[in-house]
């Protein structure tokens, strides 16, 4: 008989692989919130225009004191100040909130296999996306339209997909996965339709980086914007981390354990919808982030997600900042789009997870 808990990360029946051993909390998380200072800085520091170390921590020190630079100063100052840093900013945000949504999504419909994107959410978002950069919607809005018509667009794909999949017996997980799925690929064909239909090259080559994942329009307004809604995200599935546990294990034991699993996955599916419109109303669908990272979490410290959600952010936010450093540098000046990354580097890391003994995907 297999001997199972809600904390354990790997089940195994006696005489069995052993599960895999656990890092302590505490100096993991200290190790990955210096790690991602360092990756901040990295991701600042490396570039196409070959500036030093020395010049780039100049420009930083006179961006967050208010400091002066030279006249002849000003387009490396602006690189780094209004490029760089904030693109790495968004980068670390946009990684945080999509491996925690991924932890999320994952206890909520009870899939190894989900991620932010089975919702069908990312999609909807690319179409209002696709809308501004192919067609020119909600010009009104200057620089706020693609992040406002992503997000709009994100929001009526959650209330489409939940209308559909709600039954008076309430989100079945099931149901969900179903329902997001078919959402995902509607929508995917209705952005892929605007592309061809598009007879300006350029919106139709920006839309398709756009899909793959960018954060080359990344910009100073776009970062309250995004870190506002990972933090709230973020403290929700905080205190929402015991019920993930009893949820993860099924509803019947959820409901022996006091928690109404119904009422938790409609919090559920409205924080992952929320945030992950959020992030890709500014950075474009990425993809794999909020599918490995949870399970790479789990191999580390277990499945209990108070554990999970206290490493998943900061792993998730160090990972992005690299592969967009990577993005940027690979072929410069020529910039890769992100989802390709993630996807060269998910796709190995997937097959070596489900390669290792004692682990087990998202639990028993």
């Amino acid at each position: 008989m297999a001997i199972t808990s809600p904390a354990d990360g790997a089940r195994t029946a006696p005489g069995g692989p052993p599960p895999p051993r656990r890092l302590p909390l505490p100096p993991l998380i200290a190790a990955l919130a210096a790690g991602l200072l360092l990756s901040l800085a990295c991701g600042v520091a490396m570039g196409y225009s070959g500036l030093t170390w020395g010049a780039v921590f100049g420009y930083l020190r006179a961006g967050l004191t208010g400091g002066t630079i030279a006249p002849d100063e000003v387009s490396a100052y602006t690189i780094v100040w209004e490029l760089r840093f904030p693109r790495a900013l968004l980068a670390a945000i946009v990684g945080a909130g999509l491996s925690a949504i991924g932890v999320a999504v994952q206890a909520m419909v009870r899939n190894a296999l989900a991620d932010p994107f089975v919702l069908g959410i990312s999609s909807g978002a690319a179409v209002g996306a696709n809308a501004v950069l192919i067609f020119g919607a909600l010009g009104a809005l200057g620089v706020w339209a693609l992040s406002a018509a992503a997000f709009a667009a994100a929001l009526a794909a959650m209330a489409l997909v939940y209308a559909a999949a709600r039954t008076p017996q309430g989100l079945t997980p099931l149901r969900l996965v179903l329902t997001g799925t078919a959402m995902y690929y509607g929508f995917s064909a209705i952005s892929t339709l605007m592309v061809f239909s598009s007879d300006r090259a350029e919106a139709a080559r920006s839309a398709m980086m756009w899909l793959l994942g960018s954060l080359g329009g990344a910009s100073w307004d776009s970062v309250p914007i995004a870190a506002g809604a990972v933090l709230a995200g973020l403290a929700h599935l905080a205190f929402s981390a015991r019920r993930l546990n009893a949820l993860a294990m099924g509803d019947e034991t959820a409901a022996a354990l006091g928690v109404d699993a119904g009422r938790l996955r409609k919090q559920l599916f409205v924080t992952a919808a929320g945030v992950t419109g959020a992030v890709v109303a500014v950075s474009g669908a990425i993809g794999f982030v909020g599918l490995m990272v949870p399970h790479i979490t789990r191999m580390l410290v277990g499945a209990d997600h108070r554990r999970v959600l206290a490493v998943a952010p900061l792993l998730g936010a160090v990972l992005l900042v690299w592969v967009d450093i990577i993005s940027r540098v690979l072929l410069a000046p020529v910039e890769l789009p992100i989802g390709v990354i993630t996807a060269v580097v998910g796709v190995p890391c997937f097959v070596l997870l489900m390669r290792r003994r004692g682990y087990t995907f998202g639990g028993a």
